[in-house]
């Protein structure tokens, strides 16, 4: 059963509580790295417990976002995105008052548990409450949202950390879902998958080869590349992954339907989500530490600096989704890849150790403008690529292709900037990070090519029949 089995609110209030709910799950990616020396400070603990702040949310969240996905389809949207949303509050409060590092560390993981049902869900309940005409605008906002969410983590962090104290971080998340736990039980309207049984040999070896995959990337600039826990998790990852990939085109009910994949439009949009995520992740965990190590701003000054790039979502993404809606999505979502891959360019040219922000400030509104137009079109092109009955796995493939990106992205740029360069001064900073910057253009102009392979619009909607058709042709072939 794909149809909703009650109205009972708008479709302003469903993008008023997906976006939300979206804001705080992707916020928490990066909002806790600028308060890690005051986490330090109060908590104690090595660097090697510090990363794992970070990493536990990332882990936990890239692993079970699938899975999130399926039991929303199966046991209802609605129900689950509560349920998501009870642990992940839940879990804030305890992080925020954790009275140990390792506390913290567990709390963050449940966290990221709670968000990787909760995120998916969230554009499944928003398509199911908007009528098709309107979606893009929809999608546009919750894009501009959950962008900003992501570029302005640092922004955030910095600025309650410095002005308030670094629990606040975490305290933040409380309100707001005590808040939308009645406004989703009230206003939202329940939906299903296909009803198909839950897929445990699917999701287990889905769940341990992304693991082992983002387990390796992670730890992998710390530890070495080359030691045995890291490369055990890249290889066993690798391995998990070809293992499901073989279930799934076999499995009578995968988790993850591989044919979805001989969609261009599908393939296209993941490819190029997870090339951008990439490239961008590892540019703002870069520029972030630039702005403040090197030119010598307070979190707070660094991140009201990049606003032009991390706020443009707010602007930009909304007439994106317009423009989807009229032209396509493919042309909107490779014109923001391009874009965002020449202000990333551009600014690899100009950072020095004592660039002027003038001389920054075209690169930051260039990437902001090209962020703002593929967050939308992006999410439309995701939903509208897959019957209505699969858009939950789709929205849940699709997020876990993005934080491994960014899981990637942090770890690729990392390692060069630190064979390039290195934290002993601001020429030694510079010299890292012009290369990994360089590294993230070109990975997000990938992106971009990846995004002109998708079908137009016409043929992609032609495509959507097809598929949509399929399923009966096969069972009266049967």
């Amino acid at each position: 059963m794909s149809q909703q089995t009650a109205r009972r609110g708008g479709a302003a209030w469903a993008l008023v509580i997906t976006s939300v709910a979206g804001f705080m799950a992707a916020l928490d990616n990066l909002v806790v790295t600028t308060a890690l020396p005051s986490i330090r400070e109060d908590l104690g603990g090595g660097l090697h417990d510090l990363e794992w702040t970070v990493s536990a949310y990332t882990l936990t969240f890239a692993v079970l976002l699938m899975f999130g996905a399926a039991l929303g389809d199966r046991f209802g949207r609605r129900r689950l995105f509560i349920a998501g949303l009870t642990v992940f509050t839940g879990a804030s409060a305890a992080a925020a008052m954790a009275p140990g590092i390792d506390s913290l560390i567990a709390a963050r993981a449940v966290q990221g548990a709670g968000a990787a049902v909760m995120m998916p869900l969230t554009l499944t309940l928003l398509t199911a409450a908007v009528p098709v005409a309107k979606r893009g605008m929809a999608y546009g906002i919750w894009g501009a949202v959950n962008g900003l969410a992501v570029a302005s983590g640092p922004l955030v962090g910095g600025t309650l950390t410095e002005h308030i104290s670094w629990q606040w971080i975490f305290w933040l998340n409380v309100p707001l879902g005590l808040a939308l736990l009645p406004l989703a039980r009230l206003r939202l309207a329940e939906s299903h998958g296909t009803g198909a049984p839950l897929d445990v040999p699917g999701t287990l070896l889905a769940s341990g080869g992304l693991f082992g995959i983002v387990y390796g990337l992670v730890r992998g600039p710390a530890d070495g590349w080359t030691s045995a826990l890291v490369l055990t998790g890249l290889f066993a990852g690798g391995a998990l992954l070809v293992g499901f990939i073989l279930y799934s085109t076999r499995a009578k009910n995968p988790m993850l339907p591989m044919r979805l994949f001989r969609s261009r439009a599908f393939s296209g949009i993941n490819a190029a989500s997870l090339l951008m995520f990439l490239g961008m992740f590892g540019s703002i965990f870069l520029l972030s530490q630039y702005m403040q190590g090197v030119l010598g701003y307070s979190p707070t000054e660094a991140g009201l600096r990049m606003l032009p790039w991390t706020g443009m979502p707010m602007l930009v993404a909304p007439i994106a989704g317009i423009l989807a809606d009229r032209i396509g999505g493919r042309p909107v979502v490779a014109a923001g890849l391009f874009l965002q891959a020449l202000g990333l360019g551009y600014m690899a040219v100009v950072a020095t150790a004592d660039a002027s922000y003038v001389s920054q400030l075209p690169a930051l509104i260039v990437s902001g403008v090209g962020m703002a137009l593929f967050f939308a079109p992006a999410s439309h092109l995701v939903m509208s690529s897959v019957r209505p009955s699969e858009q939950g796995i789709a929205s849940g493939a699709n997020n876990a292709l993005r934080e491994v990106g960014g899981a990637l992205g942090i770890a690729v740029m990392g390692s060069i900037f630190a064979a390039q360069g290195g934290y002993e001064t601001g020429q030694t900073f510079v010299d890292g990070m012009r290369p990994a910057l360089v590294t993230g253009s070109a990975v997000v102009a990938l992106a971009g090519i990846a995004a002109l392979l998708i079908p137009t619009r016409r043929r992609t909607e032609r495509q959507a029949q097809s598929a949509e058709a399929a399923p009966v042709l096969e069972t009266a072939a049967h």
